[in-house]
């Protein structure tokens, strides 16, 4: 996989509401994602706090949007929606949604990668 173009970008983790199954919260589910840095969506899904309405910084980026060093401060525990989300399609072209996003902090367009190096 090339070097992670997540850890100089960031916007998605200030663009999206980050939703997830709740039982991925810690607290008795054995879920993984700490309970006290998300909020309540319904009675099944939690989502980071700051990105409840969506165009909001979720609580645990850390750094400056389009800067290198910028990263997730629980990426170890960190929610499905944001483990799924590739820079990258599974045929390895820039994923649409995050080249508009790098685009609008005025980064440089990701190039195509071999499909056997996106990881899914």
């Amino acid at each position: 996989m090339p070097d992670n173009p997540c850890t100089a970008c960031g916007a998605c983790c200030a663009i999206f509401r980050v939703s997830f199954y709740c039982g991925e919260l810690t607290g008795g589910s054995g879920g993984v994602v700490p309970a006290e840095l998300a909020s309540k969506v319904n009675d099944t899904m939690a989502c980071m706090k700051g990105t409840e309405q969506g165009h909001g910084r979720c609580i645990a980026l850390v750094g400056e949007l389009g800067q290198r060093g910028i990263g997730c401060s629980i990426y170890q525990n960190r929610p499905s929606t944001c483990r799924e989300f590739s820079a990258w399609d599974a045929d390895g072209q820039p994923n649409a949604t995050c080249a508009r996003l790098r685009a609008g902090l005025g980064l440089a367009p990701l190039a195509p990668v071999a499909p056997a190096l996106v990881s899914g």
